[in-house]
């Protein structure tokens, strides 16, 4: 088989790559001829583990090509997917589908034979029907069916969510169209992935849900971790307390500072706006939503009272900028928000992070970037763990300690043990646990 993924972004390059990896060929296109270029050199654009030797792989056994001609990349093919961005729209926070609009006319152009026009991006509801108008608009006699296929990749584990998805879906009009995405998605059949075939709207719908309530998650086990500092809980153990009930299940039940990402931001603002338009107003996500926003502002006044209720002229060490571990995503990462609270109220900002450093240089200003974990300490009045990168994880205690100006820690992803960080001489703040010996 063959397909054409056009869009070189995150869900575009991962999902051509891991197609090219089931044996399709894949020709990934993209306007922008740096990056094509960039890719054909085998430099990857993302940070994204296994990705460059998944490439590298394919493209030598010839199966994964780039480039910036979309005729050239929809010879012969079966099904040409859409994956290109749809950021909020500035102003009323619905999704901006220009990009997906532009790449349906454009497909139109050069639809000389059936194939399947597959929505990868996710959209509103009602998208599908609109790339299906605009292909009739230009051209009226094209052979060809519109489909839906929403991805459910999980930024630094996209790779193996792709080859072992909880599910796949598929939203399409016609059993001509459903045969190629089955086919496509055959080698899934073997290890008896669930498939589940349903309408446009439907797996339009489905994918906003999803990380509609993915994001509820959080946001909950936030505002319990809330309480839990108020009545002497551990959020750590409600958390398992809740999640052991197969209901409910133990994922996305980790108190921190707040969603971030390229996703649920978006995806809950869009799925609010959507259920608006049709006076259906999803007022949960619209909580969910201010929860999220207000929470990250508040991690900054935690900070400053942790420090003594001011850190005007103190040096804050940051570990972690990424809005999680394992990707080099700035996107609506709460360090976005934290650190310019910091420095507005008087504090000098140094940072470390293993991945994303170069992307958020363009996003934070007038911080001092570190190139280890120690190195960031040094000097500084107090440290935030901000992402919880794996070289997090087991920091040595005395050396850190000994580094700091004073023994103070904010662990905003909850990576130490209360008791621990307290016998070894900590002021230790974290989220939603006990700090006090006493307590414990």
């Amino acid at each position: 088989m063959r397909i054409a993924m056009i869009g070189t972004g995150y869900v575009g390059l991962v999902s051509g790559t891991c197609f090219s990896e089931f044996g399709v060929h894949v020709t990934c296109v993209d306007k922008d001829a740096d990056k094509i270029a960039q890719l054909q050199r085998g430099e990857i654009p993302i940070y994204e583990p296994g990705l460059d030797e998944l490439v590298a792989k394919n493209v030598r056994a010839g199966r994964l090509t780039f480039t910036t001609s979309l005729a050239q990349a929809m010879e012969n093919v079966d099904a040409v997917f859409i994956a290109v961005g749809t950021p909020t729209r500035r102003g009323d926070g619905h999704a901006d589908l220009s990009y997906v609009y532009a790449a349906a006319e454009e497909i139109a152009q050069h639809l000389d034979h059936y194939a399947v026009v597959v929505t990868k991006s996710t959209v509103p509801v009602g998208t599908g029907r609109e790339v299906e108008a605009i292909i009739r608009r230009v051209r009226p006699d094209a052979d060809f069916d519109v489909a839906s296929n929403p991805e459910f990749l999980r930024e630094g584990s996209a790779i193996g969510d792709f080859m072992r998805p909880d599910r796949v879906v598929i939203g399409a009009q016609s059993e001509r169209a459903r045969n190629v995405l089955r086919q496509l998605y055959r080698p899934l059949y073997l290890i008896e992935t669930p498939i589940l075939v349903t309408t446009l709207e439907t797996a339009e719908l489905t994918k906003y849900a999803a990380n509609a309530f993915l994001a509820t998650k959080i946001t909950f086990i936030n505002e319990i971790a809330n309480l839990c500092e108020m009545v002497g809980g551990d959020v750590h153990d409600v958390a398992k307390g809740i999640g052991l009930d197969g209901r409910i299940g133990k994922k996305f039940l980790h108190a921190g500072p707040g969603y971030g990402g390229s996703c649920f931001p978006k995806d809950t603002l869009a799925l609010a706006q959507t259920a608006r338009k049709y006076d259906s107003p999803v007022r949960i996500v619209e909580a969910v939503i201010n929860i999220n926003h207000r929470r990250k502002k508040d991690m900054a006044t935690r900070i400053v009272a942790s420090c003594g209720g001011s850190v005007a002229g103190k040096t804050i060490a940051i570990l972690g900028v990424t809005f999680k571990p394992n990707t080099d995503d700035m996107r609506d990462a709460p360090a976005l928000d934290i650190i310019p609270a910091l420095q507005e109220a008087g504090a000098t900002v140094r940072a470390y992070d293993p991945a994303g450093m170069h992307e958020a240089e363009k996003l934070l200003t007038n911080v001092s970037w570190c190139s280890d974990a120690y190195g960031v300490l040094d000097g500084a009045d107090c440290v935030v763990i901000l992402t919880e990168w794996n070289e997090f994880r087991a920091l040595n205690l005395t050396r850190v300690k000994a580094l700091l100006k004073q023994p103070v820690m904010v662990d905003l992803r909850n990576v130490y043990e209360p008791a621990e960080m307290v016998a070894a001489g900590f002021s230790y703040t974290c989220i939603g646990r006990p700090t006090k010996a006493s307590a414990l």
